[in-house]
């Protein structure tokens, strides 16, 4: 009678650990990449697996290479289209950041809530290699910012700023400048007439708000002296409340000429501003082309938009957290961001 040949057993988790002299529990945790094994181990039961055949080779690569950087933006919930934009667009672009082996994600946090924002950045830097997010200018914040510099979690801002912070860098316009180019396009679009020039924000806890009025208002007391600037409201980047602002303003400047939407909910103006037609003709300018700036450039509605690449801005964040990472200079390859006026008749 014939002896049956010997099947070869295939290798198993107690052999890897046995060739790499380690326990099966920390060849559990190379294998499943949790934390707590020294990349000198994590290499020697690696090498294991490879002279064992325990992993094909692609595994085994895969294994090799370093987990993406994880990166989450913090970003305020229901406030300008081009911030829901720049969110979204985290999400379907994950292919691009792959070469930089960076992995984005959005969390949306409550509007004009500085604790709000505070606690999110010390929840999400304890699951997060980075963090992005649109700076509230408050103590908390900048506490947090701290907190999270000192445990090697670097936070970057963009659109706006936040002042003697310990972020690792600032992507964004020169808001300064921006609030400038508004002022110069409505004086310019109105000419010599005089009239009355009104400003609506979303919130001045933004220092991007802020500055975009003082450059505004710099402008025009440099180089208008026919326009008076009656104040500046805040909407908080809601449609209705920028709506009810525009009303009240033109019933109590028959004369408004110019007004400049420092934030968001531009649909608000435009809806006020539209219902009052040709009887109180107002340059209308503001800030960030979305589908909806878009259509209110094409029906006359809005007179410019002044914005950023939103695609560049992420890529910009991107390249910076790779630098970090591989200890380059930190804005090796990055661009800096410009502002682009769009019309009605250069629309991209």
């Amino acid at each position: 009678m014939g002896v049956a040949p010997m099947t070869r057993l295939l290798p198993g988790i107690t052999d890897v650990a046995a060739q790499a002299g380690v326990s099966t529990a920390t060849v559990d945790r190379v294998l499943n990449r949790r934390a707590g094994v020294r990349q000198a181990t994590v290499q020697r039961v690696l090498k294991a697996a490879a002279e064992l055949n325990y992993l094909p080779e692609a595994d085994l690569y895969a294994m090799l290479a370093p987990a993406p950087t994880r990166v989450t933006f913090l970003l305020p919930r229901d406030t300008s289209g081009f911030i829901n934009m720049l969110g979204d667009m985290v999400g379907y672009s994950q292919g691009q950041w792959a070469p930089y082996n960076v992995k984005c994600r959005t969390e949306w946090v409550d509007s004009f809530n500085p604790e709000a924002l505070a606690q999110a950045l010390l929840r999400h830097g304890k699951r997060s290699d980075g963090l992005v997010m649109m700076a509230l200018e408050d103590p908390a914040v900048r506490e947090a910012v701290a907190t999270l510099a000192e445990r090697g979690v670097p936070v970057l801002t963009v659109i706006s700023d936040i002042a003697h912070s310990q972020r690792a860098a600032y992507i964004g316009l020169d808001n300064r400048a921006a609030g400038r180019t508004a002022g110069y396009l409505i004086g310019r679009f109105i000419g010599a007439r005089e009239g009355k020039v009104a400003l609506i924000a979303g919130s001045l806890r933004y220092a991007a708000h802020h500055e975009r009025e003082a450059g505004f208002l710099q402008v025009m007391q440099e180089m208008f002296p026919n326009l008076t600037v009656v104040g500046l409201r805040e909407g908080h980047d809601d449609s209705a409340k920028n709506y009810r602002q525009t009303r009240a303003l033109m019933d109590q400047y028959r004369d408004l000429a110019g007004l400049y939407n420092i934030g968001g909910a531009a649909d608000g103006v435009a809806r006020a501003l539209s219902e009052r037609g040709r009887d109180q003709p107002v340059v209308f300018v503001g800030h960030g082309l979305t589908p909806d700036t878009r259509a209110m450039l094409i029906d006359g509605s809005m007179d410019a938009v002044i914005t950023q690449s939103p695609q560049a801005t992420l890529m910009s964040c991107v390249r910076i957290f790779a630098n970090l990472r591989d200890k380059r200079d930190l804005l090796s390859g990055v661009e800096v961001t410009r502002s682009q006026v769009i019309f009605r008749d250069n629309l991209p």
